[in-house]
C-alpha cells in the first residue's frame, strides 16, 4: 500500500467539485461540495449517536436503505439542524442534484455542517447546482475545491488517497474529512467522505466500516461534545475490476487494512487541528485485560480537560493521567499501572505500579514542549491494546467558541 495524490478523485470513475453558492452569507468561501461517481456504487455510512440529529442524517439514512449511492453532496456554513423545514430542504437538495446530474434523488448522500438552528434557504442550491455539476472533474484542483467546501473552523485541509492490490488488480481509495471542534467519540464530530474503486458488496462494506470506525474516529476527542451532524460515508463503484468481496476473505482484510490506514491518518490530523490546539495528544494503552478495557482507559485519559490543560502548559502532571484511568470504569488494578510521556525529544517514565517515581522536571518539560505528545499507559494485566487521539486545551478554544456565530 502506498500513499498517492488526488484524494477522493484518485479512484477510477470519481469526480468532484466545490463552489461558493452563497450559503455562508457575507463570507465568500466555498460552501457547497460534490463527489460524483460515473456509475452507481455500493455504499455504507455511520452516523452520530446524538439524539438531536441534523435533517441530512435522516435523509441519508433513508436513501442508503438499499445500500446504493452515486453522489455525496455537502454544504458548510449551516448545519440544517433543528429547523422546522430541515427535512424538506435536505430532500429537495437531493432532488435538485438528481435533476442536474441525471441520477436518482435517493442515490444521494447528503450532509451539512455549520451553525445549528439557523434557517437554511433552498435558493443557494437551486442557483448553484448547475455550476457545481458542470465543473465536475477528476483533477487535483477539483478535489481541493471539494475539501475546501466542507471546512468550518478547520485550519488545514484533511485528505488522503492510497493505492493497494486486491486479487491482482490495482485498487485505490481516497477520502476527505472536516472536523476541528465539537468532537467526541461515538461518533466523533466530523464529516468524512470515502471513495474507492474496489468491488465489494454493500453488506461487507457496511461491516468493514463499522469495524474500522470503532478503533479510529470513535477514539478521537477534542472537547467532549458530540455533534448533531456526524457522518462517515463510503462509496465503492467496482471499477478496479477486482474479484468482488462478498465474504471475509484475504481481500476483505486487505481492504480493511487500507480503510483503517486512511481513517486513522485522518483522525490524527483532525486531533492535531483541534480548535485552538497547539499539540496532538495520543494516548497509547497496553497490557489491559481486554481490548474494551484498553479503549475505556484510552478514551477516558484523552478526554481529561485537566490533562489537556497540563499538556498545553508542558506540565508533566502524571496524577491527572492516573485520575482519568481511575474513573474510566475499566477492569484494572491501579497498583500495576505505569505511565510515561514521549515525544520526538525522548521518553520519560513518571509513574510505576500506580505510584510516582523520581524524574527530571526539566527533561519532562522539554519532551512536552513538542507539538506531538504520546502518553504511554501500561496496565500490566493482559494483552488488550488501544489508542486514542486528542489535543491540548488552550485559551484559543474559548475564543473560537465564544463568538462562533459571528
Amino acid at each position: 500500500m502506498k500513499i498517492i495524490e488526488n484524494s477522493v478523485v484518485a479512484p477510477k470513475g470519481f469526480k468532484a467539485n466545490g463552489i461558493y453558492a452563497g450559503i455562508r452569507e457575507g463570507k465568500k468561501r466555498i460552501d457547497l461540495s460534490l463527489i460524483y461517481s460515473e456509475v452507481k456504487c455500493n455504499a455504507a455510512a455511520v452516523y452520530t449517536t446524538n439524539l438531536v440529529k441534523a435533517a441530512p442524517v435522516y435523509v441519508t439514512k433513508a436513501n442508503l436503505n438499499d445500500g446504493v449511492a452515486q453522489a455525496m453532496l455537502c454544504n458548510s456554513g449551516n448545519a440544517n439542524t433543528c429547523n422546522a423545514d430541515g427535512f424538506e430542504i435536505a430532500t429537495k437538495t437531493c432532488e435538485i442534484l438528481a435533476d442536474e446530474a441525471n441520477i436518482r434523488p435517493y442515490d444521494v448522500i447528503v450532509a451539512s455542517t455549520g451553525v445549528i438552528g439557523m434557517p437554511l434557504s433552498i435558493k443557494p442550491f437551486e442557483n448553484g447546482m448547475k455550476e457545481l455539476v458542470k465543473g465536475l472533474d477528476n483533477k487535483k484542483e477539483n478535489a481541493d475545491l471539494c475539501v475546501s467546501g466542507i471546512m468550518t473552523t478547520d485550519t488545514v485541509k484533511k485528505d488522503i488517497a492510497v493505492e493497494f492490490e486486491l486479487s491482482g488488480k490495482t485498487v485505490r481509495m481516497g477520502a476527505i474529512t472536516k472536523g476541528s471542534g465539537m468532537i467526541h467519540p461515538n461518533m466523533a464530530t466530523m464529516l468524512c467522505f470515502v471513495t474507492t474503486d474496489a468491488a465489494i458488496s454493500s453488506s461487507m462494506l457496511n461491516e468493514c466500516l463499522h469495524e474500522v470506525v470503532g478503533d479510529t474516529f470513535n477514539m478521537l476527542s477534542v472537547d467532549g461534545d458530540t455533534s448533531t451532524n456526524d457522518m462517515l460515508s463510503i462509496m465503492a463503484n467496482g471499477l478496479a475490476k477486482n474479484e468482488k468481496i462478498t465474504e471475509k476473505n484475504e481481500d476483505y482484510y486487505k481492504f480493511k487494512d487500507a480503510l483503517y490506514f486512511v481513517c486513522e491518518n485522518l483522525a490524527r490530523r483532525m486531533a492535531k487541528d483541534g480548535e485552538g490546539a497547539t499539540k496532538l495528544l495520543e494516548v497509547i494503552v497496553s497490557g489491559a485485560k481486554t481490548k474494551e478495557d484498553a479503549k475505556l482507559v484510552a478514551k477516558s485519559v484523552v478526554c481529561s480537560s485537566l490533562l489537556k490543560a497540563a499538556i498545553f502548559g508542558a506540565d508533566a502532571n502524571w496524577g491527572r493521567v492516573l485520575c482519568a484511568v481511575g474513573y474510566s470504569k475499566a477492569n484494572l488494578n491501579i497498583e500495576k499501572v505505569d505511565v510515561s510521556f514521549k515525544s520526538s525529544k525522548g521518553t520519560i517514565d513518571v509513574c510505576k505500579n500506580g505510584s510516582g517515581i523520581p524524574f527530571s522536571e526539566e527533561v519532562a518539560k522539554e519532551i512536552l514542549l513538542e507539538d506531538e505528545i504520546q502518553v504511554l499507559i501500561e496496565l500490566n494485566d493482559g494483552k488488550g491494546e488501544a489508542k486514542s487521539f486528542g489535543c491540548d486545551l488552550t485559551y484559543d478554544y474559548v475564543k473560537i467558541n465564544g463568538d462562533y456565530r459571528s
